[in-house]
């Protein structure tokens, strides 16, 4: 059900992925747009509501604390073009990932905000989904998208632009920025063909020139001691959107590959994890430790992985930095 009263729409959030203590105030607490819709949380009927309208329903799964929960609500849904574009092609609700409210998914199933988080896979916050009038899920962003990615995601998901394409093929053609019109070297990166199966984990790594969050990984991520000597534990290759796989086709179209940097992590030759969005130092680093470690075998939720490694930190006396 949806009320469009103005009201703002506050997540009462309870667990902060990297927060020191969860009972602790965060000097990071998000504020959900007005915009948004003040929701029951039934979205078959959401879903029906928004398609009366000429719409399609927008869910956005973000915490408390979040970093980049934090830039999508202040810098991209901030931006006019982009607000008054989502606000006329979608309704959104807002979802807490360690929340307690009563959901019913568009299957019917009834559970918690945290339980259909984990329902869904959600590794990242934020996580927008964007439902068709049926309720099908026609394009899942996995983390943060800059606000020129975001714009141009948000008109395939509005059936705008890229009709008869598949998600990650629009996204190699309608996303344009200044960037370095060259791959950058790294000592670390293997030649190719790429072998799956080895001593170490694999990390494929996919790149284009003129990629902005590319120049980024290379200038700054990939810069940091911590993360250098996180990749010493896997072969990593990099790909670009191009390469081929075998007779069949791409990497890149086999993985469905729609972002880039995107990051594919394999164990024993099988996908493990993957990272598909902007990611800052220590995310990236929390990564590479959560699949080197082989965490991710008993711990599914790689938010709570990072929770417990920043606990760890800073018993170490050591700084957490979100976003530096």
């Amino acid at each position: 059900m949806k009320y469009w009263l103005g009201l703002v729409l506050r997540l009462g959030l309870i667990t902060c992925a990297l927060a020191t203590h969860a009972q602790a105030p965060n000097p990071q607490a998000m504020d959900i747009p007005a915009w948004f819709t003040d929701s029951l949380l039934e979205f078959p009927e959401d879903v029906r509501e928004a398609s009366r309208d000429g719409k399609r329903l927008l869910v956005y799964f973000g915490q408390d604390g979040c970093p980049y929960c934090k830039q999508l609500t202040q810098t991209n849904f901030t931006q006019r073009a982009i607000v008054e574009k989502t606000r006329k092609h979608f309704v959104a609700v807002a979802l807490n990932v360690w929340g307690d409210r009563e959901t019913q998914w568009i299957d019917g199933r009834r559970m918690s905000e945290k339980q259909l988080a984990r329902a869904l896979g959600i590794q990242f916050t934020p996580t927008l989904l964007f439902l068709d009038e049926k309720g099908a899920t026609v394009v899942r962003l996995n983390g943060y998208y800059p606000p020129h990615r975001l714009a141009a995601a948000l008109d395939y998901a509005a059936g705008l632009s890229g009709k008869g394409m598949r998600f990650e093929e629009y996204m190699k053609t309608a996303v344009k920025e200044s960037a370095s019109p060259k791959l950058h070297d790294a000592p670390f990166l293997r030649k190719l063909p790429v072998e799956l199966k080895g001593a170490k984990p694999v990390a494929l790594l996919f790149e284009t020139p003129y990629c902005s969050g590319c120049d980024e990984m290379h200038g700054e991520g990939f810069k940091r001691p911590e993360v250098r000597k996180l990749l010493e534990r896997f072969d990593v290759y990099r790909l670009t959107l191009d390469d081929r796989r075998d007779a069949m086709g791409t990497w890149a179209g086999a993985l469905r590959v729609a972002y880039t940097p995107t990051l594919v992590f394999f164990d024993g030759g099988e996908e493990v994890f993957r990272v598909e969005a902007y990611l800052r130092p220590f995310h990236l680093a929390s990564a590479l430790e959560y699949v080197a470690s082989g965490a991710y075998r008993k711990e599914p939720s790689f938010q709570r992985f990072i929770q417990a490694r920043a606990e760890r930190m800073r018993a170490r006396g050591q700084s957490v930095e979100l976003w530096e």
